[in-house]
């Protein structure tokens, strides 16, 4: 399976590891690493995260690294990252 990430995640990530670094750069690249080595396990177990209620959507899942969840689509074999968003927040009305 391959695992890619979209324009949007990637910005979101971006811009959550940029907000975080004015205030404690060590943490701000830490916590965007972790992100990422969660998302990279998914190319082995796809379905690992759990269904994101919102959508109803079986294909549409969720890693948590705290604070934020990482939002996926799996399609055959292939593996979207979505979107990096707060915990706090609503999610978009459609997903990616």
């Amino acid at each position: 399976m391959s695992v890619t990430w979209t324009e949007t995640a990637t910005a979101q990530l971006v811009a959550i590891r940029d907000y975080l670094a004015r205030s404690s750069p060590g943490y701000a690249l830490a916590l965007a690493n972790r992100v990422v080595t969660r998302t990279e396990g998914l190319a082995d177990s796809p379905r690992f995260g759990a269904e994101v209620p919102e959508y109803g959507d079986p294909a549409i899942r969720e890693l948590l690294e705290y604070p934020y969840r990482i939002l996926y689509r799996v399609s055959g074999l292939d593996v979207q990252i979505l979107g990096v968003i707060h915990a706090s927040r609503r999610l978009p009305l459609t997903p990616g």
